[in-house]
């Protein structure tokens, strides 16, 4: 199958990945029509999109007038390279909405899903051109974190694959190519095993929720953004980390299912921030103040990044 050219983006989806996705593409020069079905998502999105380019010091003007909000799926994708859906995590949603792009869009655009743990081949059962249809798991918010996830499912064209792969990688993003259509594809699966032995540990009293915490910011945490797990256990020697599995891993949280503990308090209403309670507490404003901390911080790690790439080129 012929590669496309540089193309136009197509967003489905104005809710805070799909602006922030579109954001991306924006700030690096190329034109991108977004539709969300919601009205009120369509009017917010350019004071939004605005509010993060601020947030990177990017120009506003020039980057907002490549944007165009339209009022229809067709409106969006009519003359799309690239078509990114970026609806909530629901499998009959995303299932219709590429029904729909399947019929839409041209027939050299490649189809991208932000799904980022449903497989690729479920959201695509009833798509014909699936040879088209590939992953790109964004993380949020897409302008601050890099990575992207780009999931080869069992009928993607491994050629189209590879052609995102080079765009995202030139509008500034860290693209890595995940081979197998698995549920979580690498960075879920990797987090929410985390979260399994957090969960195990407060559940068995070992430790409490903000000690887990406290652990991981300011233990391996604070390297990983340095140094991966894999490439930290060879500047160590394979034969220390073999030692430490040893005895770790018989100790280790194995349950197959939803732990106990995240059952018993989504069932008592202990939802987490929004509803005061979770693993932790959190006071009236707290989550709030917390969340524009952490996105004060990602920028500035954003900013850093941007700027150090900017000097080694």
């Amino acid at each position: 199958m012929t590669e496309p050219e540089v193309p136009q983006v197509a967003v489905i989806g104005g809710g805070v990945m799909g602006a922030g996705i579109a954001q991306v593409f924006l700030a690096a020069g190329m034109p991108v029509r977004i539709y969300d079905p919601a009205p009120a998502a369509r009017d917010s999105l350019p004071a939004r999109i605005t509010a993060g380019l601020k947030l990177l010091s990017f120009p506003n003007a020039s980057a907002l007038g490549r944007l165009t909000v339209v009022p229809s799926l067709p409106d969006a994708v009519t003359q799309a390279g690239l078509v990114i859906e970026a609806a909530p995590e629901q499998l009959a949603a995303k299932q219709r909405i590429f029904a729909d792009l399947d019929a839409a869009a041209p027939a050299g655009a490649v189809l991208a899903s932000n799904t980022s743990a449903l497989p690729i081949r479920e959201i695509t059962r009833d798509v014909r051109g699936r040879h088209r249809v590939i992953g790109t798991h964004f993380w949020n918010p897409p302008y601050l974190v890099p990575l992207v996830e780009v999931v080869q499912a069992g009928a993607s064209d491994p050629a189209l694959v590879q052609w995102a792969i080079r765009l995202l990688d030139r509008v500034g993003l860290k693209p890595v190519h995940v081979a197998a259509d698995v549920p979580g594809f690498v960075g879920n699966r990797l987090q929410h095993a985390l979260k399994r032995e957090a969960i195990a540990l407060v559940a068995d009293g070992i430790c409490t929720a903000e000690t887990v915490d406290t652990v991981t910011r300011y233990g391996f945490g604070a390297r990983l953004g340095i140094v991966g797990p894999l490439e930290q256990s060879d500047l160590s020697g394979l034969e220390l980390t073999l030692a430490i599995h040893q005895t770790l891993m018989p100790a280790l949280d194995n349950t197959p299912v939803p732990h106990p503990l995240l059952v018993e308090k989504v069932r008592n209403g202990e939802t987490g921030a929004a509803a005061g309670r979770g693993f932790r507490r959190w006071r009236p404003g707290e989550a709030q103040a917390r969340r524009e901390q952490i996105t004060r911080e990602l920028a500035g790690l954003a900013t850093a990044r941007l700027k150090l790439e900017g000097d080694q080129h």
